[in-house]
């Protein structure tokens, strides 16, 4: 798999099937329900976080050794964080040891990392406890991202999407511009915006106009989304434009998933994600970094880049 910071990479989000399947099982998505949380409080989601850092440390091993350069941290690294202080945890030396340990490798390795904070953040809703808590976890996720050293730039992405249209689209995302300069700098110099699949909300040059020209935050390009609702542009005009908004010396991120209804199921949604990429990506001459968001996760980027390898570029 290419190594080639001049080349796309390919990467995935979260789960590393493989790992996962191992006995004990390597992953970063321990959590618990509610109950749970409320019986047993921070001090069990310290011991939680404890075993994620440390799969996640493995799972960056794993992705080098597999030559794989872009990966997505799963938001459940840190279960239920929107309720306490990380830096009071009972295992905080450990865990930030052990992210800053994270971040060494991926340096070392030249591994981009990357965030997708949930549907519940919604720095544009009409709710302001709504935009409270948002803020609050993006800030968690700036926060853990800074534990980790990774760059205060768009390289280390975290992800949103506007996620309402209340007031009409452009009352939306001016909500979105005015609370942007409420979060902390550690996701400022990070955030970045996606376009979406439902016609009702926002497409490539929805976000140019209405976010983009006034914060300069750039725009996560969804391939899949773009299908569902190409808005005016066509996806080259539309990915190009994206493009643009990425600063110098930061590859342009970009997401990508087949339609599962198209390829494996026809009695779901057009906008479910197929579990395999069936189709070769068009970069349009563009050097990308590329998460499918496939269900089959890493299996898919395996399986992608084996198949269209004589196309790759």
């Amino acid at each position: 798999m290419k190594k080639n910071k001049n080349m796309t990479n390919y990467g995935y989000c979260c789960i590393n099937m493989q790992l996962r399947k191992q006995k004990p099982s390597v992953t970063t998505n321990r959590s618990m329900i509610k109950r749970t949380f409320e019986a047993k409080g921070p001090d069990y989601a310290s011991e939680l976080i404890v075993q994620n850092v440390r799969d996640l440390r493995e799972i960056i091993k794993w992705n080098e050794q597999n030559g794989i350069k872009l990966y997505r941290l799963s938001s459940d690294i840190m279960p239920w964080m929107s309720e306490y202080n990380i830096s009071d945890l009972k295992d905080f030396r450990i865990i930030r040891t052990i992210l800053e340990d994270c971040g060494d490798l991926a340096r070392e390795y030249g591994q981009r990392l990357t965030f997708h904070p949930g549907p519940f953040d919604v720095l544009a809703s009409l709710n302001e406890n709504v935009v409270t808590k948002s803020i609050a976890d993006l800030n968690k996720h700036g926060e853990i991202m800074d534990l980790m050293g990774l760059p205060r730039t768009p390289y280390a992405a975290i992800n949103i999407h506007v996620n309402t249209t209340q007031g009409g689209k452009e009352e939306a995302m001016q909500r979105f511009v005015d609370n942007f300069h409420l979060l902390d700098a550690s996701v400022r110099t990070r955030l970045v915006v996606e376009n979406d699949d439902k016609q009702k909300q926002y497409a490539v040059e929805d976000l140019y106009q209405g976010i983009f020209s006034k914060i300069n935050i750039p725009i996560t390009f969804d391939y899949h989304h773009h299908w569902c609702h190409p808005g005016e542009l066509t996806q080259e005009e539309a990915l190009k434009m994206a493009s643009t908004t990425w600063p110098k010396g930061t590859k342009q991120l970009c997401h990508y998933s087949s339609c599962k209804q198209i390829h494996e199921d026809a009695s779901v949604m057009a906008r479910a994600h197929a579990d395999y990429i069936y189709e070769h990506i068009n970069t349009f001459g563009l050097n990308l970094d590329i998460e499918l968001e496939a269900k089959a996760k890493e299996l898919a980027v395996q399986k992608y880049v084996k198949q269209f390898a004589s196309q790759l570029v």
